[in-house]
Formats: structure tokens, C-alpha cells, sequence
């Protein structure tokens, strides 16, 4: 899904004289308008669909704050999973809107819950420990959000949520503005999550945000809606997997552009992705844990002629499902363009000594873990998370300097491509001396 603008920049109005006397005075700027997105919209079936969505939101209030307290509440970070430092982690933003002062537990308890619901779904199980969740506590003046239950209802609140936006009812759009400076008060935002202060099914995905923090999409979810998670499931394949969606809509027509980017729809038919061995070729004929065989099957990205996607139905067609094989290929590769295979406490900046001790931390089980020293391997060191550095029996004068390196490979077999494989080994280094 890209996003699309709805409207262009206006340019600042220029001045404008009005006759009060013979004072010549200047008319008040026009407004700017902000551009808009195209954004996902997601029925209670599962199916999936598009909408407009503006930049802005009608219902942004600013932030509130607890009397109680007596000082500012609003902003408040607090880490829900802290595997390690942010450098070596994907870190998730989720943000909390409708909630008021005295409701900000029940924020955190929210999101708790929507990342529970999200490391439950493969590859994300698997990879949990790849992964740093902050909770930002945005104050609202007004508890809930606008649209619940109805479209007559109106609150103010911190990110200016709402449902029934493009005139969609479970559609849940925010202030984009207002996401970007909560998302700024956390240590790190890849990927940013709106958690609406609601028990209704809803959320939307805005995909492709151009973003100075760096993250590349926003899903918003109902924090009180189990079902809710998958939005943002469905979400992360698009932002880390890059991942098209997988759906189509009858009476669009025939895709007549040339072969996607995306790793999940091609032109090819199955015998054509043998032939050119492209795309997710590895995978045909594998049975999928979205069900079924790997295959070529026709309809996808919102084209039912033309293009094929790699399994009937996965969670990048519909809610409720499980990324299908290409899909959780792409998806780890996504996961590692952020996190690394191996971390540790002690930083490459610090000069050691034999005296000293050295861990490893190996966030994926199975990863493989090798020693070197000035080039040559430890084999006795293998897979060794922690040591002691007089076990390395340094030799040569006193002062010399040896470069020990830790280097980490995740064996994984759900990645095929050895283009992609080359992303799941990384490595530390410091300078042990004697």
C-alpha cells in the first residue's frame, strides 16, 4: 500500500489589502492545507480495503494534564519490553489516545496486550527477542474517541482519533502531526502503533509515511478490541516485510504495469518463476502455514488479472490469517534490517585484558555463535555466550594488541534467498591486550 496525496501544499496566502481608513492592513495568511494519505481501512470479516484519510483530525485537543499530580503527565515513556539497546533492537512506538490522566495504567495494560496479540503470530513468535516496545502516555482531556459508538459523538483528545473517517465507519484515522511529536519522546521509533482508547473494531494502516524519526508507516488499533492486533500484524508486513497487499478488487481491470518491486505478486505464473528463478520460485510447492501449496494463484495487488500472489489466502489478503512462506521470509529479513543477531554489555569502544569477562547475548534460539582472534577461529569456543578472556592464553610481549571477534549467524530455514541470508549474520569486535 503507498500512500497517495490527496491534496497539495497550498502556498501561504499572500497579503491582502483591505481599506480600513486610509490604514492599509493585511488579511490573515490562508491556511495551509496538509496533504493527505491513502490509507487501509479493515472490516470485522478480515477483508481489507482502501480509503482517503486527511493529515489532520478535526479532534485534536491539546494535551491535557493530572491536577492531581500537579505537574505534566503528558509524554511519559515507560519501556513494555526492553530486550537491549536500541542499536541492536527493533524498537516499537505505541502511542495511547482517548486515555486521561487517572487512565494511563490502563494505557500500558492496553498495549501490553496489543503487543501480546502481535508476538503471537509468526515470524514475530520467534523473533521476540529482537524487539524493544516503548509506551508513550499521551493525556487527553476526554476519555474514548470520537465516533464510539456512533458518528454523532466528539471528544477532543491528544491525537485526535476517530472513527467513521472517509465516511467509513471502522475506519480509525489520527493526526499524523500529533503521532509524529509523541513518537519523538520515546528513545527509538521504527515502527509506530496508535492505541485507541476503545473497544470497537477499527484501525487504519498509513504506509510509506515519510517520517524525519525514520519510521515508515502508522497503524492505530482499538486498545480494547482482542481482534485488534492483526491490523497492526497485517501493517508491519507492508513497513518491515515490504510486502504488497495481496488482495483485489473485481472490476478493476487488468494489471498492465511493469513486474512489482514487491516480493509477494509478479506477473510470472508458477512454471515462469521456475524458469527465471525470481521471486519466491524456493518456496513452489511448499505447503504454506497459511495453508495450502506455495503456488502462482491469480489476484493481487488490487488487480484481479495480471498478477499472481504466492498462496490463496494470507494475512496480506485478509485479517485472521498467517503471513504464508515468502511472506515471513521477507518478514525476518525486515526484522534484521533493524536488529542485530547478537548484542553485548561490554561496548567494541572498551579496551580489554585477559582479567576481564565477556558475554554474548543471542536474542534468537539456535543462533550460532563462532570466536575469533586476529583472523583464526576458537573452535573450542563454539556457541560459547560468555567467557573468561584468560581462556584466549594471549601470547607475545606485554602491550601487544589481538582483535577478538564474535560473530553470530541465525540458522534460520524459513530464509531461502542466500541474498537475504547475508543479513542474518552480524558481528563485535573488540581489542584485547595482553
Amino acid at each position: 500500500m503507498h500512500r497517495s496525496r490527496t491534496s497539495t501544499l497550498a502556498l501561504a496566502g499572500a497579503l491582502a489589502l483591505a481599506a480600513l481608513g486610509s490604514t492599509p492592513v493585511a488579511a490573515a495568511p490562508a491556511p495551509v492545507t496538509r496533504p493527505g494519505y491513502q490509507v487501509e481501512s479493515f472490516a470485522e470479516d478480515g477483508t481489507i480495503s482502501r480509503a482517503e484519510a486527511p493529515a489532520a483530525s478535526p479532534f485534536t485537543a491539546a494535551p491535557a494534564f493530572s491536577a492531581a499530580a500537579g505537574v505534566a503527565a503528558d509524554g511519559t515513556v515507560t519501556p513494555i519490553v526492553q530486550s537491549g539497546p536500541t542499536a541492536a533492537k527493533l524498537d516499537i512506538v505505541m502511542i495511547g489516545d482517548g486515555y486521561t490522566a487517572d487512565q494511563q495504567a490502563k494505557f500500558r495494560t492496553d498495549a501490553a496486550t496489543k503487543w501480546q496479540e502481535i508476538s503471537a503470530v509468526e515470524p514475530y513468535k520467534s523473533y521476540r527477542g529482537l524487539f524493544n516496545v516503548w509506551a508513550v502516555e499521551a493525556v487527553s482531556a476526554q476519555s474514548g474517541v470520537s465516533g464510539d459508538p456512533d458518528k454523532a459523538t466528539v471528544r477532543q483528545t491528544a491525537l485526535g482519533s476517530y472513527f467513521w473517517c472517509d465516511d467509513v465507519e471502522r475506519l480509525l484515522c489520527v493526526d499524523t502531526d500529533a503521532v509524529e511529536r509523541y513518537a519523538a519522546k520515546a528513545p527509538q521509533a521504527d515502527l509506530v502503533v496508535v492505541v485507541a482508547n476503545s473497544t470497537k473494531y477499527g484501525g487504519a494502516g498509513y504506509n510509506d509515511v515519510v517520517s524525519p524519526l525514520g519510521y515508515s508507516g502508522i497503524a492505530t488499533v482499538a486498545g480494547g478490541n482482542a481482534q485488534s492486533g492483526q491490523i497492526a500484524v497485517h501493517e508491519t508486513g507492508h513497513s518491515l516485510g515490504k510486502l504488497a497487499d495481496e488482495y483485489f478488487y473485481q472490476g478493476q481491470g487488468t494489471y498492465q504495469g511493469k513486474e512489482p518491486n514487491e516480493s509477494n505478486i509478479t506477473k510470472q505464473t508458477a512454471d515462469q518463476l521456475r524458469r527465471s528463478r525470481t521471486k519466491w520460485y524456493r518456496w513452489l510447492g511448499q505447503t504454506s502455514p497459511d495453508g495450502g501449496a506455495v503456488g502462482a494463484y491469480l489476484g493481487g495487488g488490487y488487480y484481479p488479472e495480471g498478477l499472481y500472489r504466492p498462496t490463496d489466502n494470507s494475512i496480506m489478503r485478509s485479517l485472521g490469517r498467517e503471513f504464508n512462506l515468502p511472506g515471513r521470509e521477507a518478514m525476518i529479513a525486515g526484522f534484521y534490517r533493524y536488529a542485530n543477531t547478537l548484542a553485548s554489555a561490554t561496548p567494541t569502544s572498551a579496551r580489554l585484558s585477559p582479567v576481564d569477562r565477556l558475554s554474548i547475548e543471542l536474542p534468537v534460539a539456535g543462533t550460532q555463535l563462532r570466536w575469533y582472534l586476529d583472523g583464526r577461529e576458537l573452535t573450542g569456543l563454539r556457541d560459547r555466550s560468555a567467557l573468561a578472556l584468560t581462556e584466549l592464553k594471549l601470547t607475545g610481549p606485554k602491550g601487544r594488541s589481538h582483535r577478538l571477534t564474535a560473530v553470530a549467524t541465525d540458522p534460520t530455514t524459513a530464509v531461502r534467498d542466500p541474498e537475504l541470508r547475508a543479513s542474518l549474520t552480524d558481528s563485535l569486535s573488540w581489542e584485547v591486550t595482553r
